[in-house]
């Protein structure tokens, strides 16, 4: 039989990029008294690893959970952008109810509509908090009515309509059911929860079932499976059964070595957990998403929505360039490929292949933010090897036409730029749908558009609107192939030898583009140093010193002044390179360089294509 555990409500924090998910967490662990008085606390603690609070994102969603009046709220904290949405629709199996923020100036952005679908096709009950709302600008009844507008688009039901408001600023630490009411506490939003948000149900004396929505990892102990008990109970050392909803093959009997509970930002080691509870399992080594943990007698497999497949791959090379292996401390295919396949036992948006050559991979992902956080983090541990230009996936359809990976993009400028922004976005195939004004004076843009149109426009975009420019993007499911892009109008400046760059041949050298490089770098034959202002290659020797003759000293010429190269981060140097040419990454330095070194042979490949 079935009942309710009222002492414990499971609940998602669902949001647009930097509506503040993570800020509003640390509030509800602060005011629940997890920290002691006068405990130090990180801002933003939940993003833990650095990349994330360097960039001031989440990419894993996170767990975590607070006491209130008795009862137990697990918390569970998701990531906004696009490339990340794998998380949140796992995620979402888990909870009973979302709390989904809005930004009380920007309003319904492109992605609180992706996961707002996502929570209402899954009938889970919604909680709309308003959240900024002492930001000067805020607009908080129009947000409101936005919000209801997208309720509607979305077919929401009549309970689904009828939910409660929440207007709150978490930075300051406090939520109101009205703007008129007083408040200095996150206190209503926590009512709201216990109140709007159902207890988990489920039949304690059935036979287990769990269904594993996340994984993580963990060096000592390996795989962490975590997930809500959805019937029975999970004791240590129970004997269980794995099953799949898409694996029907798949029957494996494990046992649970070690089982824990969340409290606050902690994972506790329990001996039992019953129906309801979020809890996390280890000591079983073959675990996966979406697989149910069963009791032997009734191996049923609870349905599991499929990950979402990549749409976008890089090659992953070992690094061949003359300064190979100077850098970096892991080198070798055995290592990247070590490395590559750990990766997959935390993120399952990735696919890692093998390729003909031993020294090459090809990785799959969600988008270039995806890909670019993956060779950040090598980067940072001490590897080194070469990446190539992203391309997409392509498929083909039961008529035999190539598709290709399609995207909405929503882009927000100010009216002075829209031309531009048009223009260029219609020379990547790009097809306005829409054009209306936004908040703030800005023109909002709607464009349907090929994932690889967008492949290393964000940089551009970013120049052709000074800065003021917002773009969004959300995947759009396959279309057909929409005709060849030329991503990149302007050539290469390459090194013609290997030596230390010098001011001279430098001086020389700029006049043809911007460069890169700096006086006093070392460069080898064949790497990029600079952009050429023209559509062609062009080789350039860096190198060069002044000749002294006998009417003149070396030195007698005016001191010369060269420009400041153009310091390129991870992201603009994928952006940057171009089919021919691989980024050599190492945890020193990111240089770009032409696949094929020597120039001979280059212009020979040229010549033949």
């Amino acid at each position: 039989m079935k009942t309710k555990r009222e002492d414990v409500r499971n609940v998602a924090i669902i949001a647009h990029v930097d509506h503040g998910k993570t800020t509003l967490v640390d509030e509800l662990l602060k005011q629940s008294g997890v920290f002691r008085a006068g405990q130090e606390v990180a801002e933003r603690v939940m993003d833990s690893n650095d990349i994330e609070r360097e960039r001031g994102i989440t990419i894993l969603s996170k767990n975590t959970a607070v006491m209130y009046k008795n009862t137990k709220i697990n918390i569970v904290d998701t990531p906004g952008h696009a490339d990340f949405g794998g998380e949140v629709e796992r995620v979402l199996k888990m909870v009973n109810g979302v709390v989904l923020l809005v930004d009380a100036f920007e309003g319904a952005m492109p992605q609180t509509k992706f996961v707002l679908r996502k929570a209402l096709e899954l009938a889970l009950p919604v909680i709309v908090c308003v959240n900024k709302i002492d930001r000067p600008e805020a607009r908080p009844l129009e947000v409101v009515d936005e919000v209801l507008e997208l309720f509607l688009e979305l077919d929401a039901s009549d309970e689904q309509l009828d939910c409660p408001f929440i207007y709150a600023s978490a930075k300051a630490g406090f939520a109101k059911r009205s703007l008129e009411e007083e408040s200095n506490s996150m206190e209503p939003l926590f009512e709201t929860i216990l109140d709007y948000i159902p207890a988990p149900e489920g039949d304690p004396e059935a036979p287990t079932q769990m269904l594993v929505s996340t994984i993580d990892y963990n060096e000592y102990v390996g795989r962490i499976g975590v997930g809500k008990i959805d019937n029975g109970s999970l004791r240590v050392n129970q004997e269980i059964v794995l099953v799949n909803h898409h694996d029907p093959d798949k029957q494996k009997k494990v046992k649970v070595s070690k089982l824990y509970e969340f409290d606050g930002l902690n994972k506790t080691e329990v001996t039992e957990a019953g129906i309801g509870s979020i809890v996390a399992v280890s000591g079983i080594a073959d675990l996966h998403i979406g697989d149910t943990l069963c009791a032997p007698e009734n191996p049923t497999p609870i349905p599991f929505q499929k990950i979402s497949e990549p749409t976008i791959a890089m090659h992953f090379l070992v690094n061949d360039s003359p300064f190979a292996g100077k850098e970096g401390k892991y080198v070798t295919s055995r290592h990247i490929r070590d490395r590559l396949f750990r990766e997959l036992n935390t993120d399952v948006s990735l696919r890692v292949e093998e390729t003909e050559s031993a020294d090459c991979f090809k990785v799959s992902g969600r988008g270039e933010l995806h890909l670019s956080v993956l060779i950040e983090n090598m980067r940072r541990e001490g590897y080194e090897f070469a990446v190539s230009k992203a391309e997409v996936l392509y498929k083909t359809d039961e008529k035999g036409r190539k598709l290709e990976p399609m995207e909405l993009v929503y882009v927000d400028v100010p009216e002075e730029f829209s031309g531009s922004v048009i223009q260029k976005l219609s020379l990547r195939k790009g097809e306005l749908q829409g054009m209306g004004a936004a908040n703030g004076g800005y023109t909002r843009l709607e464009f349907a558009i090929p994932s690889r149109g967008l492949i290393g426009y964000r940089g551009e975009f970013m120049t052709d609107t000074k800065g003021n420019g917002i773009m969004n993007q959300v995947f759009d499911g396959y279309g057909l192939y929409k005709g060849d892009i030329s991503y990149r109008k302007n050539g290469s400046l390459i090194a013609f030898e290997t030596g230390d760059s010098v001011t001279y041949g430098l001086f020389n050298a700029q006049e043809r583009g911007t460069l890169f490089i700096g006086p006093g770098e070392k460069v080898y034959a064949g790497m990029v140093i600079g952009e050429n202002c023209k559509t062609d290659d062009v080789e350039v020797n860096v190198c060069k010193t002044k000749h002294l003759s006998n009417t003149r000293a070396s030195g007698s010429d005016d001191a010369l002044k060269l420009t400041t190269p153009r310091e390129m981060s991870l992201e603009q140097c994928l952006e940057f390179i171009d089919t021919d040419e691989l980024l050599e990454v190492t945890p020193k330095s990111l240089r770009i360089r032409k696949r094929i070194l020597d120039s001979k042979l280059r212009k020979r490949s040229a010549f033949s294509k």
